[in-house]
Formats: C-alpha cells, sequence, structure tokens
C-alpha cells in the first residue's frame, strides 16, 4: 500500500480488512501472504563463478596475449620441440593473466557484501497481535494488515502506519534511512502534502529504523520488498559500477596498441614474404612458420604484460599513503578517479559537522532594572568532550562561570531535568552520548560551567581521568538533590519537569520548548546579583526576541530552563504545578562544523572542484551551516543554489539542468534524490565523489564514480563505497584528492615510461626483421625484460613526490589522454633509439667485438643461406647466446637510463636529480642486480638463453646506452621552450594521438 501515509486509520484498517482490538485471523494471514509475499529481502541471483572468471579476460590485449601464448604453444608442438623451455613462455604469460582474473574475481565478490548486509537491518522478531491475542513471532512472518506493537528500543520489523499512541510521545531515529541528525517524533495525523518524502510521513514507522521513545500499535503496510529498505536494495541491484576514467583511457590505448601491433606483425610477415623458401628454413611452410613465430613474438613485445601489476602495485601504495590520511581505499582504482573529481556532494551531518549537539549560545536575564534586560554566552566546543570554555559578549572568557547566578542554576536544571547519559568509551578514545542529542548537550554544558565555591575551577576538573570527567559536575549535582518525581516529555505540553529535595528545600526544574517554558513564567531569575523579579512585559519581549534570533537567523535549537521552590511536603507532581515558574536562561545548541572544514572548502574551490552538500534535514538549518563552512562565500545570492528536493523535481527540465550547474545545497533528500543527482552530474560529464553512512545512501554511493563511506557508519554503506573515511572528516577528503592526484601524475609518468620501453622492443624485432638478421632477442628475454626490469622501476616512479602546486590547477578531464601527441612523438623518439641501440649491441658483437667472429655485415645478412654456401666460419657461431645477451643487456641498461628520465615529465635531471627519488635509485640498482644474476649463474643464465660478458662488452653495453638521457634531455628541453620546438611540434597539434570516444556510454 503506497499511500497510507495519506490515508484515515479506519481508511487502511478496513482496505486490510483488519479489526484492531484483534488483529488478522490465521485465515487472512494465509491469504495475505500470498497476495503480498514474504517480508523478506531475498537474495539476488548472482551470476556463476565461472562467468566472473571469462569476464576478467574480456580485454583486447589480454586476448591477443592469450591468442600469442596458444600460438607459441601449438607452434612448439609442430616443430617437435620438448622440455621446459619449450613452454616456458605461453606458461609464464598464463600464469600472469590468470593472477590478474584472480584479483578481479575477489574484487567483484567483496562488492556483492553489500546486499548481503542490507537484510542485516531486518529485525528478527515482533510483537503481533492475531486472533485477539499478542505474541512474538519472527519479523519474517509479518503480513500486511498485521497489528504490531512496538516500544523503546524494537527494531521497526516492516513498513507500518501508527494507528495508536500508547505513550505521550512516540520518537524514532531513522537516520539509517534519511540521514537525519535527530529523532523524529511520530504522529496519527493523516499526511496531505504533496510528493511528500520520507521525511514528511510522520505517520509511517519505517522498517529497519529504531523506536527512542515511547509505546504505539501499528498496522503493517508493506513488507520484504515493497518497503522503503526493500527500494534501497532494489535500487543498488539497478545500479552499475562506473569504469573509472583511467581504466577508460587504458582501455582506449590497448584497442589503439592492438590495432598497431596487428599491423605491425602482419607487416613483418609479409616483408618477409620472399625469406620463406630459405634453405635454412627447411621448406616454404616451415619459413613462413619461422616468421609467424617472429610475428609472435613481436605482439608478445609491444605488449606491457606488467602494465596491470605494475598500475595495481602503484594504486596499493597510494592507498598506503591515504590510510595514513584516514582514508581507506577499499577499491584500488578509485584512488586515481579521486585526481579527476570535480564535484563532491558531501552528507552535512557528521561529515562537515561533528554529529555531536552542543550548546553554543546562552542567553539569560541579567537585570530587571534597565534595557537591555539580557546578556547573551557564548560556549565553546563542538564535541560531547567535556571541554570548552564559556565567553561573554565581549568575548571575554569567564574564569568561575558557575559564580554567575544564572549559569550556576542552569548548570543544576541542566543535570537534573535530563535522562540521557555520557560516557567515555576507552576502546575508541572518545566520549560518547546515550540518549538524546539535545539532553546530551546540556549535559556536557554542565560540566563547562564546572562548580561553584572553588577557585580553582575548572582546572581542577582537567586533573582528572577521562572516566571519572565525563560526568563528574553532573553526577555533583545528582547527590546533592534527590528526584522525587518526574513529568515525562509531551507533545501537548512541550516540556518536562522534575521535582527534586536538598535539605528540606523541595525545587521544581523544567525544561522545553521556549514558547512553552516563558508563557508559563510569572518571574525572572536575574544574573547579576540572584535576585528574583517579575517578568515584565518588556523583559518578555526582549527574551521573545533573542529567541527568534537562535532560531531564525542562527538557526540554533532552543531549549528555555526554569524553576519553583515547591512546599517542602509535596512528593508528587502534577501538570497544574508547571506554573508560575521563574526562568532562568535559554539555551541555543546546533550540530556545529568541524573546525578544519572551513580551509577544506577553499582548497576545494581554489583546486576547482565544487561542493553540494546534501542532507534530510530542513533547508534553513542547512543554509545557515554553509554560511559558517564557506560553502556560500563566493555568492552574492545563494536563492539559486540552494534547492529542497521538491523544489528541484518541480522545475522544467532546461532549468533542472541550468540548477544542477549551480547547486551548492540540496534539502530534504531521500535516497533517490541522491541517486538522482549523482546520475545527472554524470550526464554533465562530471566525476562525482558522493559521501554517506546510511543505508540510505548505499544506491547513491554505489553509482558515484567514487562513494565515500563514513567509518562510523553503516556495513552496508561501508560496503557499497569504494573509500572509508576512518574520522568521518571532509577535511580528509580533500586530502586524499590531492593524493589521488599525486598518484595519477605518477601513474602517467610508468606508463609513459613502459610504453617508451616496448617501443623499443618492437622497433628492436621489426629492424632485426627487416635487415634479414637472426632474432636478436628470444621470447623468453623479452618476457624478462618486461616484467622484471620494466616492473620494479615503473613501480618506483610511484613514489615520486607530489607537486606542490598539486590542489592549485582545475582538474583533469576525463577525456584527457594518458599520452598526448607531442609526448607520443618524444617516446617514439625514444623507443626509436632503444630499438636501434639493442639491434646495434647484437650487430656489434657480429661485427665489431674482439671476442666475436669479425664477420663481414654481408655476411650477417645472408646467415640463412650459410649451410648452402662454403664460408670460413663455422654456421653455428649464429647459434651463439653472445650477440643476444649483449642485445638483451643493452636493452635492459638503456631501459634504466630511461627509467631516470622519467623522474619528470619536463624538467631536466640537473634540476631533479636521480637522488629526489631513492626508491627509483634502489630499484634500479637492484634489477641491475637480477639481470647479473641471470646472466653468471647456473642454471639460470640456460633457462634464459644468456652467457657471461666480458669487461669489453659492458663498456660497449653502456657506451651505446648513455645517449638516452642526452636525447630525451633535448625533447625535455623543446617541451620547456614551445617556440624553440615549433618544427618538432607543428605535425603534433593534436592534443591526442589516441582514439577519442564520448567520456560516458550512457
Amino acid at each position: 500500500m503506497d499511500d497510507a501515509f495519506a490515508r484515515s486509520i479506519p481508511e487502511v484498517l478496513d482496505f486490510f480488512g483488519v479489526d484492531p482490538t484483534k488483529g488478522l485471523s490465521d485465515t487472512q494471514v494465509v491469504q495475505h501472504g500470498r497476495l503480498y509475499g514474504e517480508n523478506v529481502l531475498h537474495e539476488d541471483q548472482r551470476a556463476p563463478f565461472w562467468k566472473l572468471v571469462l569476464k576478467q579476460f574480456d580485454d583486447l590485449l589480454v586476448k591477443i596475449l592469450i591468442a600469442a601464448a596458444l600460438i607459441s604453444f601449438i607452434l612448439a608442438l609442430i616443430n617437435g620441440e620438448t622440455g621446459l623451455m619449450a613452454f616456458l613462455e605461453p606458461s609464464v604469460i598464463l600464469m600472469i593473466l590468470a593472477a590478474n582474473a584472480a584479483v578481479g574475481v575477489i574484487t567483484e565478490t567483496n562488492a556483492e557484501k553489500a546486499l548481503e548486509e542490507l537484510r542485516a537491518y531486518q529485525a528478527d522478531v515482533a510483537t503481533v497481535l492475531r486472533n485477539g491475542c499478542f505474541s512474538i513471532l519472527p519479523a519474517t512472518e509479518l503480513v500486511p494488515g498485521d497489528i504490531v506493537e512496538v516500544s523503546v528500543g524494537c527494531k521497526i520489523p516492516a513498513d507500518m502506519k501508527m494507528i495508536e499512541m500508547l505513550s505521550n510521545e512516540v520518537r524514532v531515529d531513522q537516520a539509517i534511512l534519511t540521514g537525519e541528525s535527530s529523532s523524529v517524533e511520530k504522529e496519527l495525523t493523516t499526511i496531505t502534502a504533496t510528493n511528500a518524502v520520507y521525511q514528511d510521513k510522520t505517520n509511517i514507522l519505517f522498517s529497519g529504523t529504531v523506536v527512542v521513545a515511547g509505546r504505539a500499535r501499528a498496522v503493517v503496510v508493506g513488507v520484504g520488498p515493497n518497503t522503503a529498505m526493500g527500494s534501497i536494495r532494489d535500487s543498488m541491484l539497478r545500479t552499475e559500477d562506473e569504469v573509472t576514467p583511467l581504466k577508460k583511457k587504458l582501455d582506449e590505448f590497448g584497442t589503439f596498441l592492438a590495432k598497431v601491433i596487428a599491423g605491425i606483425c602482419v607487416l613483418v610477415w609479409i616483408v618477409n614474404i620472399g625469406h620463406f623458401r630459405d634453405p635454412s628454413h627447411g621448406g616454404f611452410v616451415h619459413g613462413a612458420i619461422h616468421y609467424f613465430k617472429i610475428a609472435v613474438a613481436l605482439a608478445v613485445a609491444a605488449i606491457p604484460e606488467g602494465l596491470p601489476a605494475v598500475v595495481t602495485t602503484c594504486l596499493a601504495l597510494g592507498t598506503k599513503r591515504m590510510a595514513r590520511l584516514n582514508a581507506i581505499v577499499r577499491s584500488l582504482p578509485s584512488v586515481e578517479t579521486l585526481g579527476c573529481t570535480t564535484v563532491i556532494c558531501s552528507d552535512k551531518t557528521g561529515t562537515l559537522t561533528t554529529n555531536m549537539m552542543s550548546v553554543a549560545k546562552i542567553c539569560v536575564v541579567e537585570t530587571a532594572k534597565s534595557s537591555p534586560f539580557v546578556t547573551e554566552y557564548g560556549v565553546s566546543g563542538t564535541t560531547y568532550a567535556p571541554e570548552g570554555r564559556i565567553f561573554d559578549k565581549e568575548g571575554l572568557q569567564l574564569d568561575i562561570p558557575a559564580q554567575s547566578q544564572c549559569l550556576l542554576h542552569m548548570a543544576m536544571c541542566s543535570a537534573l531535568c535530563n535522562e540521557s547519559t555520557l560516557q567515555y568509551n576507552p576502546d575508541k578514545g572518545k566520549y560518547e552520548k546515550i540518549g538524546e542529542s539535545t539532553e546530551v548537550a546540556l549535559r556536557v554544558l554542565v560540566e563547562k560551567v564546572g562548580l561553584p565555591g572553588f577557585n580553582s575551577m575548572p582546572s581542577a576538573l582537567n586533573m582528572l581521568s577521562k572516566h571519572e570527567r565525563a560526568s563528574y559536575c553532573n553526577h555533583y549535582w545528582e547527590e546533592q538533590f534527590r528526584k522525587l518525581d518526574v513529568l515525562d516529555f509531551s507533545r501537548d505540553r512541550k516540556m518536562m519537569s522534575v521535582l527534586c529535595s536538598r535539605n528540606q528545600l523541595h525545587v521544581l526544574f523544567s525544561k522545553g520548548a521556549p514558547e512553552s517554558i516563558i508563557s508559563k513564567c510569572t518571574t525572572i531569575l536575574c544574573n547579576g546579583d540572584g535576585s528574583v523579579m517579575p517578568l515584565t512585559a518588556d523583559i518578555r519581549a526582549e527574551l521573545d526576541s533573542k529567541f527568534n534570533s537562535f532560531a531564525g537567523k542562527e538557526t540554533l535549537r532552543c531549549l528555555a530552563l526554569a524553576l519553583k521552590w515547591m512546599p517542602s511536603v509535596q512528593q508528587t507532581l502534577s501538570i497544574d504545578d508547571e506554573k508560575d515558574l521563574t526562568f532562568i536562561g535559554l539555551a541555543g545548541m546546533l550540530d556545529p562544523p568541524r573546525d578544519e572544514v572551513r580551509n577544506a572548502m577553499l582548497s576545494c574551490m581554489t583546486a576547482g572542484i565544487r561542493v553540494i552538500v546534501v542532507t534530510g534535514d530542513n533547508k534553513s538549518t542547512a543554509e545557515s551551516l554553509c554560511r559558517k563552512i564557506g560553502a556560500f562565500d563566493h555568492m552574492i545570492d545563494f536563492t539559486e543554489h540552494s534547492y529542497t528536493a521538491s523544489e528541484f523535481e518541480e522545475l522544467p527540465a532546461i532549468q533542472q539542468t541550468i540548477a544542477l550547474q549551480r547547486m551548492a545545497l540540496f534539502t530534504r533528500v531521500e535516497p533517490s534524490h541522491k541517486r538522482m543527482l549523482v546520475e545527472a552530474l554524470q550526464h554533465q560529464n562530471e566525476v562525482v565523489a558522493m559521501t554517506g553512512d546510511g543505508v540510505n545512501d548505499a544506491p547513491a554511493l554505489k553509482k558515484a564514480d567514487i562513494g565515500i563511506a563514513m567509518g562510523s557508519g553503516t556495513a552496508v554503506a561501508k560496503s557499497a563505497s569504494d573509500m572509508v573515511l576512518a574520522d568521518d572528516n571532509f577535511a580528509s577528503i580533500v586530502a586524499a584528492v590531492a593524493e589521488g592526484r599525486a598518484i595519477y601524475n605518477n601513474t602517467k609518468q610508468f606508463i609513459r615510461y613502459m610504453i617508451s620501453s616496448n617501443i623499443g622492443e618492437v622497433v628492436c624485432i621489426f629492424v632485426a626483421a627487416v635487415l634479414g638478421i637472426p632474432d636478436t632477442l628470444a621470447p623468453v628475454q623479452l618476457l624478462w625484460v618486461n616484467l622484471v626490469t620494466d616492473g620494479l622501476p615503473a613501480t618506483a616512479i610511484g613514489f615520486n613526490k607530489q607537486d606542490s602546486d598539486v590542489m592549485k590547477v582545475k582538474p583533469r578531464k576525463v577525456n584527457e589522454a594518458v599520452v598526448t601527441g607531442w609526448l607520443f612523438f618524444r617516446y617514439l623518439v625514444i623507443g626509436a633509439y632503444v630499438g636501434l641501440a639493442t639491434v646495434a649491441g647484437f650487430i656489434w658483437w657480429f661485427v665489431y667485438a674482439d671476442s666475436g667472429p669479425k664477420l663481414p655485415y654481408t655476411e650477417l645478412m645472408n646467415f640463412d643461406t650459410c649451410p648452402t654456401r662454403e664460408t670460413t666460419y663455422p654456421c653455428t657461431i649464429f647459434e651463439d647466446r653472445h650477440p643476444s645477451t649483449v642485445a638483451m643487456t643493452v636493452l635492459v641498461v638503456v631501459e634504466m637510463f630511461n627509467a631516470l628520465n622519467n623522474l619528470s615529465e619536463n624538467q631536466s635531471l640537473l634540476v631533479i636529480p636521480p637522488w629526489s627519488n631513492l626508491w627509483l635509485v634502489g630499484s634500479i640498482i637492484l634489477t641491475m642486480l637480477l639481470h647479473i644474476l641471470i646472466l653468471y649463474v647456473r642454471p639460470l643464465s640456460v633457462l634464459f638463453s644468456v652467457t657471461p660478458l666480458s669487461w669489453a662488452d659492458w663498456m660497449a653495453v653502456l657506451y651505446l646506452s648513455l645517449p638516452v638521457i642526452m636525447i630525451d634531455e633535448v625533447l625535455k628541453f623543446f617541451s620547456r621552450n614551445p617556440s624553440s620546438g615549433w618544427r618538432f611540434r607543428l605535425w603534433f597539434r593534436r592534443s591526442d594521438l589516441l582514439p577519442k570516444r564520448e567520456v560516458r556510454d550512457k
């Protein structure tokens, strides 16, 4: 029943055919069960495990690698090869791909835990009226029409409409559903509002929420998937994970690279068709197979197999640094996504604020003799910790607040007319509340006022342990006075009173809504001398004015406190006693903004990031907070920047688009609005970060480009998120964004490094094939270079230091290429040199090396005809491992020098020296040690088809490798001075050589 909130109680009861005094009969229960279904959130059918595994291989580069591995395997079988060497290359490739697939499957399995944890918010049992009798039944057996009784502490078992109040009031904590900072008062009144949101439906008890005050009876109107919690689950099931910007660019690059690889492989094969019949191959077919193997080796060389592992490692290193900033990353790609975030949709309660109600201002009557009669005090401290000071209207601190009569009596009243508890939790290291937030705020005020008669107050209190300090002053007043009777808060009176006695003196203390308390007061307590004076019309008018200022302009939640001296024989209270009260003071409280949020907001504006405050609270309260934290600082008029959910929905489509571009505050929202906001912003090509802590936030967290859950939030929100804030602090998000930008810059550097290295390998194989010389590198040697020598330095590049201006530039565009046109040209040049130097090392050994055969170059080019003619050298010389070892070593060393080039995109090594990143220096040393290990240690040298090198060989390697630094220094100079390099840049004016796509596929 979707509109139960708008129907009267008799209408709803008639709809389900239920008698509120007897409940449903057994027959009706069976009928309703068939008609409406079970009160269970059924588990959605998951994709089979084998489908999850296959999904990890749905990538073009991965498919090419699989094809290369299978072809290598088949060719080895065709050629009759046996032993470890024959199948080493395909085995290594498949092992790498299997490891990547395992990581992907684990990530996807963890992501679906949110749906399971949602069921934890369903109640286990319910007190149900059936056949005229109450019984406790499993909540899963409830059906629409059941009459259920709920009381304090009960978790609501289904969506229900209130039909009877069994106490003065019923209050429910529905923060997990709506995000409201305080409990909500429920009532029996029918709701007439159109487009009512959850916050408006004050006669409905929502499944999964908790009763914090009162007792009531209600009729079930929705079960299982037809509840508010069920709609959240459906929304999560409809949400598909967004692809991160880096993943998109890598996918595009993969597609581009795959086409280039295919083209080059075919070209190499075609160029060598004339060599298919060479006698050394033993026939046309064997020649075709030989050059097909070369084409496969080329594919292996071109694809950076280590790239996924290195990207994952670099992002993981970033997560460690972010964890130190209290940002715990659950999804690795989200680290990079932070770097291009353009909009942060932030919860108000608990993220921008402390989510700890505290008294901020106090108003008392100073004197009744002359105007102005009232005076104001400020109270510092924004948490439940009993730490803070009280200041007068001039801003001067009160040394002993308890010497002021009104403050002293406010402390008494706040301590005694209070049902809450404040305690210290040593495990969490913070003060916690039990009970209503407003009452706990008064408890904390008592501690800040201190006690009378001690000149060392309040410094003496700081000597206590935190456990004792939590309620020391409150306990003092509770020991001084004995409670005799209590009049609980009721909706019609809007106040609470308690009768206390002390040394035969009986006093009534009252607290409540200012309009109720002040109307019952006839006298006032003067703060100056402690005298009691009549409450005149002028004083009343000034108090009303101050109350309106607190509640209106400053949006403080106000409570008035009063007392009355009672006869010493009176032991009980009645409502008639709540009159002729003496006004003590007015306390204005708020959920205060965090101290560091204002600077974080300023950082966002400087970095070009827009912040939209999203909350379930009312508009005026949220606007007041936004003014305090600086969200409206750059706006002259914020009327077009602040909308309630209803106001936004009523706008025409075009105006909604304009409103989204200006929006800074979105209030009175429910779960569907948050998800709608994320989708709408994404349609405008924004990269959206969404914060949340409740079950209600889960669909939006999952839909956002990066979902950020609060550490104190629900398990559902955390499971649906990409990142968890351990300290619930908005400032930590901003720090994480800066770290995300730095991580992307470093990621970009090592991707470029790997691209240039792989271009070198491709050029090496391609040039060797075109020149007709023997294979310079074996496939297993290429794998070694790609995985070990590329991987370690590339990972170390991730430790490059964060730029000082990282938060002074606008977010990068989502479609910005990882490799731009000019950079692609630069790395083509570097890659070409790497490849040519490798081939040169191979040729050097045959033609010039003292340890080599010193063959004429023409002999090297005609190596394949050696068996068919007479030569002065044995044909087995072309199977010697020395030349490929020299070539492989040149490739390794030149790539180590190239790693140093990537300390900065454009800065010279003279400006940013190698020791600025000691991790990179260490990785280069380790890589060289590993390379030396395989050269000089058997059986590794046999496994990789290499042999030890002489000192002369090493000198040749250095001479061929070192120029790569000089070449890149020249290219960096042209990058720093565009006017000097206009000839080079003329052909590369396009910002991107990679194929462009739409930013989002919708």
